[in-house]
């Protein structure tokens, strides 16, 4: 047997067996029934509304009770569940509903009043004047929608039905008035899948050909793909209007699909009657700015609760079925006043009571119609452009009448909204939009692609937090590439070590997980995905957990200029004249305090840690918070930021992050070192007062402006000892924002002047700074100069400076001298080390002295031999010989005047030697490059040295041939032939001095002397060391009965030695140990 005969015999029977029951008064039994779905996925099912009508008998009951009226209303529920059929929920209902009141008809215990079905197929079937049942009996339904319902006898809506909503579209679509122009066309977007409402709702602007759909012309659009063409094609649009039925998520689905839908060209009016939260929510999406919204009225007493699973399920169905209770009582009250019979007497409660009626209920205020349907005050809701929800237009049902409620609206639209036909553009113009929007889906279609793909590598990648290791790129752990944080170096002498990497394409931080292996325990993954979820400007993105050989580390974002104390500790990049002036340091306490109040609106809740060390700064000096979350790893500590509450007792909370925060901004308005204080240096000190009692850093409250007396005080209530008396981060942020606004008003200033203005004072001080450091460059550059010009000849150091090489170069003539200290190995035995350099340092201390005065060059000391050049490297034609000579003279002058210091009296005598030549010249080596000279001219004056006297000049014939050559006019002695290691019998020459002047020089020995007094030097030497001995021990033994003797001694001692001073110097050997060649 099919279905429609199944239900055709059932009502058969229910016509026919009615006439044979016997009747009976309606109070006999249960007062009403209630006839719903059972299930587990309607919001007006049974299971969600029972609850709901009993509560409403207890208030009519309680109601009744005052009033002394003699009955209580009493309910009979029955259910029907379709799960049995292949299609659950109203599409299987057109049997039910007639089943279950032949039921109650058999069993004669309708009751005096029915409630339900809500389902309009239920509905149509029990009242269709062909097929199915006539009650006399009211039923009061929170549904039955559809147009197929309407003008029935006895049946009663107390949710307004698709008449009303028809009616009001065709009315609103002529009404003209200040912000909106007439109407006349439209598209009826009806999506495949609709809540029962809706289906009715859009199904009645589709198909009623006597109501909307005849009186404006509208195109029905069936198939996303529809709508989605329509708002593509702007040009083949025959309307900008949209009507669609459902909530602000199927507007966002729809718009998904064109960026078109934003336009302002755009009008969608969504159907969405039984939704509160455009009045409990008055925050709009920004996808809502070109949307009304069709709503009930605000006149709810409850708050909607689309919760399925609970028992405190909350909707405009529940509340109609208990208002339905209400009414039936009220209704019974009236009939019993009137005449107490009739009420003991009816089989059922007449139906002309519930018409034209009105009472009050928790959903408001209910008017029913003459029809029993209801009548309400719909409003048209738009969103403002700050995104907030407002009414515009009411609507009466009663009386089809619209009303403008705000009359100078700020929408998208202007003053006024859009008109309903597209206004068709030039050509040129249309294909400029066609072109641009086809760009547009292009690219954003490749980045929808790409978007995707990236999220689905990052869903692979992200396991329980972790990371791939091969997605991680380890920077080399030099010291460009290991950041080192020194945490309150005088608490902990420890380094942490944060390495940086690559992971994403960008530089990250891993931080070392201690005491963790990877297998986190629940809590932890708890903690760590909650880390995961927190995307906010100003605090660092968590990316994950990875692991390596060396452990776990957790990755972060990295911020490129480091730590907050290290900015504030950065005087000379930050300059407090012109960078950290006082509204960036205002700037910089706000985006802690907006850090910090999103970090405790989280599931994070409380940070624990917060510190200067740990608020990090980018590099668009963007302040954020970092080390948050991480309780599972890191304990909270004791340090100077820590709380007085959880330095006494460890812990951590939000009013103890406040106090932490009030301690860096007094780190940023001062900017001298945590917890400042003058009273108090010591940090164990600082630790204990504030632990014992009232200590708080210093303030300098002196010569405040208005808001840096405000931010003071905001610092003052932040770190308040009562941690109930500390305000909230929120409170925190918004008196900082205010701070900031009236800068910005008081000068006068928009945003833009003050970036200029502050790039003008970064750039004025950048100048300034860089000047500093070029004159400081200079300064360095010109001491190394200098200094190389020491060690090398200016163009030598020259042409190394420009191209690193220095080619050899040969001299026609230059003039070398050489010279050497005669029995410098003597003395040597007789001195330290120490000593001997002393010696050799005040003696070529003196020959630098007398070589700056004169065009030479000198080339190196080797030992006790002294070299000088003049000729080279630059060229000076005949004064070479001259220069060299001169030269000669005055240091011979000046060793006839030198006394040694640790041998007082002992005279100092070398040789010279002096020869004229060619001479070829270069720098020789890489390290430590030496500028030498080579050729035969090197060894001649060499060997003029080695056989010269003590005090004496030895020169060679080329020099006596170059200096006849000039207008100097020098004193010399013909020595005579002399034989040259290598050069065979040469003439040479004693030069004595220059004609006019006097260099006092010192006697050279005679050459009869010359072989004597070679034990007077060694006699000497031990004689003023064995004094010096003396003299030590003297002091030693002051009141010793030898001091005199000995004084006695030295001084006879003294006196020979001074008497017998010999006139020259003759060396040989001392003991037969040391030998020494002239």
């Amino acid at each position: 047997m099919g279905r429609g005969t199944w239900c055709l015999c059932l009502f058969t029977l229910g016509v026919l067996v009615t006439p044979c029951l016997s009747t009976r008064p309606c109070l006999d039994g249960d007062t009403m029934n209630v006839i719903l779905l059972d299930d587990e996925e309607s919001p007006w099912s049974l299971k969600y509304v029972g609850g709901t009508i009993l509560e409403a008998i207890e208030k009519d009951s309680a109601i009744n009770a005052a009033q002394d009226v003699k009955f209580n209303i009493t309910a009979n529920f029955g259910g029907f569940d379709t799960t049995l059929y292949p299609r659950v929920g109203c599409v299987s209902t057109q049997c039910e509903g007639v089943s279950e009141l032949t039921n109650l008809m058999e069993s004669n215990s309708l009751g005096c009043a029915v409630l339900g079905p809500t389902c309009t197929i239920a509905t149509f079937t029990i009242f269709d004047a062909n097929f199915g049942m006539k009650l006399k009996t009211p039923v009061i339904s929170a549904g039955s929608f559809g147009v197929s319902c309407d003008n029935t006898l006895n049946l009663q809506r107390l949710l307004p039905p698709a008449r009303k909503l028809s009616w009001f579209f065709i009315n609103f679509w002529s009404e003209i008035n200040v912000v909106k122009p007439q109407w006349d066309t439209a598209y009826v977007y009806k999506k495949s899948a609709n809540t029962e409402d809706c289906f009715w709702y859009m199904n009645a602007l589709d198909a009623d050909m006597n109501g909307f759909a005849k009186e404006v012309n509208r195109v029905v659009l069936r198939r996303p793909e529809d709508l989605i063409n329509v708002l593509k094609s702007p040009r083949n649009r025959t309307s900008h209007l949209f009507i669609m039925c459902g909530s602000p998520t199927d507007i966002m689905e729809a718009k998904n699909a064109s960026n078109a839908t934003d336009g302002s060209d755009i009008l969608f009016i969504l159907i969405d009657l039984y939704n509160d939260i455009y009045y409990t929510n008055t925050s709009s999406m920004p996808e809502m700015k070109n949307v009304f919204v069709l709503t009930m009225p605000n006149t709810r007493n409850y708050f909607t609760n689309s919760d399925q699973k609970g028992n405190k399920t909350m909707n405009d169905y529940v509340a109609a079925y208990h208002d339905s209770v209400l009414l039936i009582g009220q209704v019974m009250r009236e009939i019993a006043e009137k005449n107490q019979t009739e009420l003991e007497q009816m089989e059922f409660m007449n139906v002309n009571y519930f018409r034209d009626i009105s009472f009050n209920g928790s959903a408001g205020y209910y008017k029913l119609d003459e029809y029993g349907d209801r009548d309400v005050n719909f409003s048209v809701i738009y969103t403002t452009t700050d995104n907030k929800y407002k009414i515009l237009f009411s609507f009466d049902t009663e009386h089809n009448r619209t009303t403008v409620v705000d009359t100078k609206p700020s929408f998208i639209w202007g003053r006024k909204l859009p008109n309903f036909k597209p206004e068709h553009r030039p050509a040129i113009h249309n294909i400029i939009v066609i072109v641009l929007a086809v760009t547009v889906v292009v690219v954003a279609t490749i980045a929808f692609i790409f978007c995707r793909q990236n999220q689905r590598d990052r869903l692979l990648r992200k396991r329980w937090s972790h990371v791939n290791a091969d997605l991680i790129t380890l920077l080399e752990s030099d010291e460009h590439n290991v950041i080192s944080l020194e945490i309150e170096k005088e608490r902990k002498n420890v380094n942490f070590k944060i390495r940086r990497a690559f992971y994403d394409k960008k530089i990250v931080i891993l931080k070392e997980l201690k005491n963790s292996d990877g297998n986190f325990n629940k809590a932890q993954k708890i903690e760590l995905n909650a880390l995961l979820h927190i995307d906010y400007y100003n605090l660092t993105k968590f990316y994950g957990t990875v692991k390596f050989d060396q452990g776990v580390f957790g990755v972060f974002e990295y911020a490129e200029r480091g730590s907050l104390r290290y900015v504030l500790n950065d005087k000379v990049s930050y300059p407090d004249e012109t960078f950290m002036d006082w509204e960036f340091k205002i700037s910089v306490m706000y985006d802690i305090a907006m850090g910090m109040s999103y970090l405790h609106a989280s599931d994070v809740q409380v940070h624990g840690r917060l510190k200067s060390t740990n608020c990090v700064v980018d590099n668009r000096m963007v302040v954020k918070i970092t080390d948050f979350g991480c309780n599972a790893f890191l304990s909270p500590g004791q340090d100077l930021w820590t709380a007085p509450e959880h330095l006494r007792i460890e812990g951590t909370s939000q009013k103890g992050d406040v106090y932490s925060f009030a301690i860096i901004a007094q780190e940023i308005v001062l900017r001298k070192s945590t917890f400042y204080s003058k009273s108090c240096s010591d940090r164990s000190e600082k630790l204990s007062r504030v632990i014992t009692s009232y200590f708080r850093p210093d303030l300098n409250l002196e010569m405040l402006s208005e808001n840096e007396s405000e931010v003071y005080t905001l610092i003052k209530s932040c770190w308040d000892e009562d941690p109930e008396k500390r305000p909230d981060f929120k409170k925190v942020e918004n008196c900082l924002g205010r701070i900031i606004s009236n800068i910005h008003n008081q000068d006068n200033e928009s945003y833009m002047d003050n970036m200029i203005r502050r790039l003008q004072m970064y750039s004025r001080n950048l100048e300034h700074l860089v000047e500093e450091r070029t004159v400081l460059y200079k300064a360095e550059r010109d001491r190394a100069d200098c200094l190389n010009f020491m060690l090398l000849p200016r163009p030598v150091v020259k042409s190394l400076k420009e191209s690193g090489v220095v080619e050899p170069e040969l001299y026609d003539k230059v003039t070398i001298y050489f010279s050497d200290i005669v029995g410098f190995t003597t003395l040597c035995q007789y001195s330290t080390p120490m000593e001997v350099v002393d010696m050799l340092n005040d003696i070529y201390k003196g020959f630098d002295s007398i070589v700056d005065h004169h065009d030479v060059y000198k080339v190196e000391t080797i030992g006790d031999a002294y070299m000088v050049a003049s000729g080279l490297p630059k060229r000076n034609g005949n004064r070479h010989a001259v220069d060299i000579c001169r030269m000669a003279l005055d240091i011979l002058a000046f060793i006839g005047t030198f006394q040694l210091r640790h041998l007082p009296g002992i005279p100092v005598w070398i040789r010279i030697g002096v020869h004229s030549g060619p001479c070829a010249a270069g720098v020789v080596g890489i390290k430590m490059p030496r500028y030498c000279l080579f050729g035969d001219t090197v060894n001649t004056a060499s060997r003029l040295e080695s056989t010269g006297h003590p005090l004496r000049i030895h020169v060679s014939q080329p020099t006596i041939n170059i200096l006849q050559k000039t207008d100097c006019k020098f004193e010399y002695e013909m020595r005579g032939e002399t034989y040259l290691k290598g050069k065979g019998t040469e003439t040479t020459y004693w030069l004595t001095g220059e004609t006019g002047e006097d260099y006092d020089l010192p006697t050279p020995p005679t050459t009869e002397n010359f072989q004597r007094l070679q034990q007077d030097l060694a006699h000497m030497i031990l004689t003023c060391l064995e004094r010096r001995y003396r003299g030590s021990v003297r002091r030693k033994k002051p009141l010793s009965s030898q001091s005199g003797e000995d004084d006695d001694k030295d001084r006879k001692s003294g006196v020979e030695s001074e008497s017998s001073q010999p006139e020259y110097l003759q060396l040989a050997t001392v003991d037969n140990t040391l030998s020494t060649f002239l």
